[in-house]
């Protein structure tokens, strides 16, 4: 199948193992991301001069309008460490569902109170500047592969978390780990996110050179679906393609907690984590600034505002789905049509509980077909070939094969070896 051509989504696959994958995602002027690895420490002091991307965005000029206040953003991670100086007073009480011992504020590795920066930090002490410093977090704990190795775990997590998160006040759900598989209690979760009001963003993978696989729940008809890109607006050679992809942010280069015992950063290579941690403060800027909008207007106007280049708009990119975010574009000009507030932009179906007004449920598509794919190459500034080289950023993967984790109740259960994306 050609770059150009419609890509349908998976859906209805069977149950299968479960796994997860990392994801790394920011935002940019031309918007694509991903998080393939840590590199050399950064220096606290030179952190916030490579979020390359906030210059563009024109973030101080937005935060004159809003800087994301009213808004609470749940991140379902590895936790988030409410005690960094970038995060204090900005993180509320949220949820750990590992089953494990600790709580959600023990962030086993570092990944989500990066991700909790980027959306909400407020740079003091020279950390990371979140896009929405306004903002609150929310965090919901699950586990990855090596947590799971090492602890008695909950093999639910991922559903509880976000049906926790659906239940919170968080109007944002922003998830930056991923699976190879769907799975039946995890979708039923997803969708009771939705039918709680909720815009969800989960980050589609860093493996286009290994197999582009679609990730969950990025790839759920009911997620938006974050792509990475680099500074020049191009997608991330890592960042996957096809129709889970609706709209793309900043990822590379942006520097990470090294380790558990945050006392400094690293450079990284970036990823999908950054890309929809970026996006999800955007849609949180968004939000605060028409706190009486619903999820389907936010995402509405994330999409119609996003940047396409000459590319006609209706169409879609595999690559950077409706663009790159530029949620300046409707906090400094007003710009955006923010539709029917109860039609979901992802499945064209009613989300307050009365019948879709376009189709029924049988005969809508889940939003399985991308119709009109745009040129890639031009849209994406990257070629099939492109995606698919072996020296794209692909790092910090953690395995593949299943292994078997013991569960708090004593059963067993196969899982999914999780990766960093």
């Amino acid at each position: 199948m050609t770059a150009g051509m419609s890509q349908p989504r998976k859906r209805g696959m069977p149950l299968g193992l479960r796994g997860r994958l990392l994801g790394a995602m920011a935002v940019t002027a031309a918007w694509s991301v991903g998080f393939a690895g840590a590199a050399a420490p950064a220096v606290a002091a030179d952190v916030q001069s490579k979020q390359w991307y906030l210059g563009p965005m024109h973030v101080e000029e937005m935060w004159k309008v809003t800087t994301g206040e009213g808004i609470k953003v749940a991140v379902i991670d590895s936790g988030v460490n409410p005690s960094t100086p970038s995060l204090k007073g900005q993180v509320l009480k949220g949820f750990d569902a590992t089953g494990a011992d600790g709580d959600e504020y023990d962030d086993y590795d570092g990944h989500g109170t990066t991700m909790a920066e980027l959306i909400a930090g407020t740079g003091k002490g020279g950390g990371l500047k979140g896009l929405a410093p306004g903002a609150n977090i929310i965090p919901f704990r699950v586990t990855d592969t090596e947590f799971q190795n090492k602890h008695s775990v909950n093999a639910n997590d991922t559903e509880d978390a976000i049906r926790a998160a659906a239940d919170s006040d968080a109007r944002i759900i922003s998830m930056s780990m991923a699976s190879d598989f769907p799975g039946r209690g995890e979708r039923e979760a997803v969708k009771y996110a939705e039918s709680k009001g909720k815009l969800f963003f989960a980050g589609v993978g860093n493996n286009a050179g290994e197999g582009n696989k679609e990730q969950f729940p990025a790839s759920y008809p009911q997620v938006v679906g974050v792509a990475a890109t680099d500074s020049t607006g191009k997608a991330s050679t890592y960042s996957q393609h096809g129709g889970s992809v609706d709209i793309a942010a900043p990822g590379d280069g942006i520097p990470t907690w090294c380790d558990t015992k945050f006392q400094r950063y690293c450079d990284s290579e970036g990823g999908t984590s950054q890309a929809t941690a970026i996006t999800s403060a955007a849609a949180a800027l968004i939000w605060s600034a028409h706190p009486d909008w619903t999820a389907n207007q936010v995402l509405n106007v994330l999409f119609d505002t996003a940047g396409r280049g000459d590319w006609k708009k209706g169409t879609l990119s595999n690559y950077l789905g409706h663009g790159i975010i530029r949620p300046a574009v409707n906090i400094l000009k007003g710009k955006g049509d923010p539709g029917d507030p109860d039609i979901s932009p992802l499945t064209k179906e009613r989300t307050s509980g009365s019948p879709a007004s376009s189709a029924s449920a049988s005969s809508q598509p889940e939003k399985n077909e991308k119709n009109e794919k745009a040129g890639d190459t031009a849209m994406a500034g990257s070629t099939a070939a492109a995606e698919k080289d072996d020296n794209s950023r692909l790092g910090l993967i953690l395995g593949g094969a299943a292994a078997v984790a013991v569960l708090g109740g004593g059963a067993f259960v196969l899982v999914r070896r999780r990766r960093a994306v």
